[in-house]
């Protein structure tokens, strides 16, 4: 199905341009006049691709901004504010994709963009190994934006570098002598249009605040760092102006400090409690990435590595103890893959999908076309392009581990513990190419010791191997210790692509998780 240009034109008039929705009568002057620019670039697009022979075409004209803040101990070391704009396109030829893009914005450089991604599209057909089948999808005009209180970028430069000396002041007055802090915003307009009639605009708000202490023992040498917590989020500056900043690098000095004195862990077999800081970095490399249709087809091989998970093992797989249940989904509050529509133009409605469903393995990550290669009717809105002279390729929604039906606290997690180990926040970490075998640090260990907490560790990593590190699962905290964490860069593809992701997580118990010593004189 193909729309005409006086068609095309009509709809988008009638369901963007009018004011009739609340969200229309809020849109600036500014969006507004991007949103005409899309479309005139959008026509131009369609058009050309349709007059050389495209049977299906889709354009992506993104407008990026960010604001990246850095502060070390009582100066500003970097500002950078930048600004980027370009459209991408996609044509399908004969069962074949071919795809350009540009950063030159006007018609003419449209419809040339438009021609060359229908030539890649002819001269890759010797390269194809099968024909790319679309599903159907029904076209949408619609809009939809991150919901925040106060656009960053509406905020003072000077504003937020006098936040970051604060921080860093704070820190060094609590006994860190060394102090890094920084904040980065993005914010980004995109606009999807399609030759089966869609036209979609949507608004992404992203911000990450991060600080990392120092605190150094003067007679060893020895030095300690630690990070603050607080992940990245879909949000807008009310992120920053609700955390309780002064706590935070208090208390990361004081962690950093207690680091210089704690005992190194004893190696062996050993039951572990990972706090959400941490685990949701390990749900991220084993099930996150393993569960990607591609990869288990064999698409990443050449750079990120495959998949134990074969594509006959959904509905089979048993990749978990029952209490483990993962979902995906595209409309968590606050997450980074957040949207309402991916960048297939699929919407996201379909991205709410079990992966792992009481242990058992149920679903992969899917983005349009991919479904026909296990018989399925259609994808799950699983696709992303960094920006607009990327190729949209297959990209995590937000995955998130479930809490208990019960109402269980860390504590009584703790509590169940013997000889154990207690983990807090993400460090180094290592994976295989097929996603199977793993070694995880993190930020602050903690012995357990008959159910309660001990003396501070270091030196410690847990390694294991996916299947049999999540069937070791044997507790869950309950929804009231559900936190979300994630990623502005999830890395991917050839060229390689950065996506932004959440992860729900609460913590969780394993039992007889080998438990590593990493000092060098272990």
């Amino acid at each position: 199905m193909s729309i005409s240009r006086r068609k095309f034109l009509q709809s988008l008039a009638a369901g963007l341009l009018g004011g009739g929705s609340p969200l229309a009568a809020a849109t600036s002057e500014g969006r507004s006049s991007r949103r005409e620019e899309a479309a005139r670039l959008a026509e131009a697009a369609l058009d050309a691709a349709r007059a050389a022979g495209a049977a299906y075409t889709d354009v992506r004209v993104l407008f990026s901004e960010s604001e990246a803040l850095s502060a070390r101990e009582e100066r500003i070391e970097n500002v950078e504010v930048s600004a980027s704009s370009g459209l991408g396109v996609r044509a399908l030829v004969n069962g074949v994709w071919g795809f350009s893009s540009a950063s030159m914005l006007d018609p003419a450089h449209a419809s040339a963009c438009a021609r060359t991604a229908v030539e890649m599209a002819k001269a890759n057909r010797s390269l194809a190994t099968q024909q790319v089948e679309l599903e159907r999808v029904e076209p949408k005009i619609d809009q939809w934006r991150v919901p925040i209180e106060q656009d960053p970028f509406s905020i003072p430069l000077d504003q937020k570098a006098e936040q970051l000396l604060r921080i860093n002041a704070t820190a060094r007055a609590a006994g860190a002598p060394f102090c890094q802090s920084f904040f980065l915003f993005v914010r980004q307009e995109k606009f999807f249009a399609s030759s089966i009639g869609s036209f979609l605009e949507q608004l992404f708000f992203r911000t990450y605040p991060r600080l990392t202490v120092t605190a150094i023992d003067p007679e060893t040498g020895r030095f300690a760092n630690r990070s603050s917590l607080l992940p990245p989020r879909a949000a807008g500056y009310e992120y920053i102006r609700s955390h309780d900043w002064k706590q935070e690098a208090r208390q990361a000095a004081e962690d950093a400090r207690r680091k210089l004195k704690a005992k190194p862990v004893a190696a062996g077999k050993k039951d572990l409690v990972l706090h959400p800081t941490n685990l949701w970095l390990t749900l991220h490399e084993t099930i996150g990435h393993s569960t990607e249709l591609d990869r288990a087809f064999g698409y990443e091989a050449g750079f990120a590595g495959t998949t134990f998970v074969k594509p006959d093992d959904r509905g089979r797989l048993g990749f978990a103890s029952e209490i483990v249940t993962v979902m995906a989904d595209r409309d968590q509050p606050g997450g980074l893959a957040t949207a309402a529509y991916d960048d297939d133009g699929m919407p996201t409605r379909y991205a709410r999908f079990p992966i792992i469903s009481r242990g058992r393995f149920e679903n992969f990550q899917m983005a349009i076309g991919q479904s026909r290669w296990i018989g399925l009717p259609h994808s799950n809105a699983c696709s992303f392009a960094e920006g607009h002279a990327y190729f949209p390729i297959q990209r995590m929604p937000n995955i998130s581990l479930q809490p208990s039906q019960h109402d269980v606290s860390l504590e009584e997690l703790i509590a169940g513990v013997d000889d154990g180990v207690f983990i807090v926040g993400d460090g180094s970490w290592s994976i295989d190419q097929q996603r199977k075998n793993f070694q995880f640090g993190g930020q602050l260990f903690y012995e357990i010791r008959k159910g309660k907490l001990g003396e501070m560790l270091r030196d410690v990593a847990y390694q294991s191997t996916t299947v049999p590190f999540w069937t070791a699962c044997d507790g869950l905290g309950g929804a009231k210790e559900y936190w979300l964490g994630g990623t502005l860069s999830c890395g991917k593809g050839q060229p390689v692509q950065s996506a932004p992701v959440s992860h729900g997580v609460v913590p969780a118990r394993f039992r007889g998780i080998n438990i590593l010593n990493t000092g060098r004189h272990a």
